[in-house]
């Protein structure tokens, strides 16, 4: 096969698999279309970078020197969530991985490690084995219930006002001057 069919066939191959992360994985959990554009981008261009460099030691460097790059923007700018980043991370060692392993004709191993990766993906975002809890600060104005005796009534009357799956309640601050608490609730989410 030739260079550049190799490397348009590399490149179709390895945006594929970044559309399908984004599109099925990532976008209908969280319906951000923010980072969808940056996902993409950053995986087309790392890619083509890395696959025109040639040499798979340079590759490499350059894929870790990427990821401290990576490690500073983390640092320097407005906080990104923890999700978004984890998938920025995966945009980004995608087309490292990728682009090595179809310079060396390892279309096994790059077709096997990322259909692993999608697998692992998938099933992490649907929770598939895990429970998930939550958290949510609430002021609450039926102080009467906040006592330790009343502790069940709290709870059935936080669930049935909020709809929440509530698996622990704790009382932090009371203002008795407005009969309010500050209460932190932990509850499933999705009703689990």
């Amino acid at each position: 096969m030739g260079t550049l069919a190799k490397l348009l066939l590399g490149f179709v191959f390895n945006f594929l698999i970044a559309f399908a992360i984004v599109r099925f994985i990532y976008y209908p959990k969280t319906k951000n279309r923010d980072y969808v554009f940056t996902f993409l981008s950053f995986n087309t261009i790392i890619f083509f970078v890395l696959s025109l460099l040639g040499s798979i030691n340079l590759s490499v460097g350059f894929g870790f020197g990427l990821f401290g790059i990576f490690s500073v923007l983390r640092y320097r700018t407005d906080p990104i969530p923890i999700r978004e980043m984890t998938y920025l991370f995966v945009t980004i060692a995608l087309p490292v991985m990728n682009s090595i392993l179809v310079s060396d004709n390892g279309f096994a191993q790059v077709l096997l490690a990322n259909l692993i990766i999608l697998l692992v993906l998938f099933a992490v975002e649907r929770s598939w084995g895990f429970k998930f809890v939550s958290r949510k600060n609430i002021v609450y104005e039926k102080i009467e219930l906040i006592k330790p005796e009343k502790a069940h009534l709290l709870l059935e009357d936080l669930q049935e006002r909020t709809g929440l799956a509530i698996t622990d309640v704790k009382v932090g601050q009371i203002d008795f001057l407005h009969d309010t608490a500050k209460i932190e609730i932990t509850y499933l989410e999705n009703g689990e």
